[in-house]
């Protein structure tokens, strides 16, 4: 296994992963400390040194308990079975309205499959039940069947 210094060494590589693929596993603990596992839908932010992923989902949904219980998450993109790509996160709910509005323009304005209209599933983004999830990463697998597998866990 490889080691990775910086995310930002493969933060594009994986967001155009993440991109094409569009939907992953995503896995949770709940308050009884046993996994789940979800397909969700996140778009990946460049920021820097490092990407974070956004989800529009339900306040009121288990994964929500399941974050009330542990804020970290664990992501699969795992299409290309030869190349997988894990993204282990801590999930934040960001409750400024600014913040919920530029994210539910950018996944309104983006091509589908990635992009999406939320108002399909809320009626805008100050609906009660709109959360929205920041995934910031801190520890990455980037897998390569039969090669070297690259890892990289944030220091600290």
């Amino acid at each position: 296994m490889a080691v990775i210094e910086r995310f930002a060494d493969v933060a594009d590589e994986v967001i155009a992963a993440a991109h094409e693929q569009v939907w992953c596993s995503v896995g949770t603990v709940d308050p009884q400390n046993r996994p789940h596992v979800r397909l969700l839908h996140p778009i990946w932010e460049r920021m820097g040194d490092t990407a974070v992923g956004w989800l529009l989902t339900s306040r009121s949904s288990p994964k929500a308990d399941h974050l009330a219980h542990s804020p970290y998450v664990s992501l699969c993109y795992d299409r290309d079975i030869v190349k997988p790509i894990t993204i282990d996160c801590r999930a934040e709910w960001i409750e400024t309205a600014a913040e919920k509005h530029r994210i539910w323009n950018w996944f309104k304005q983006m091509p589908p499959p990635l992009g999406y209209d939320p108002g399909m599933i809320w009626k805008s983004a100050e609906h009660p039940n709109v959360g929205l999830l920041k995934l910031t990463p801190y520890r990455a697998t980037l897998g390569q069947l039969g090669g070297t597998w690259r890892y990289w866990n944030i220091k600290g």
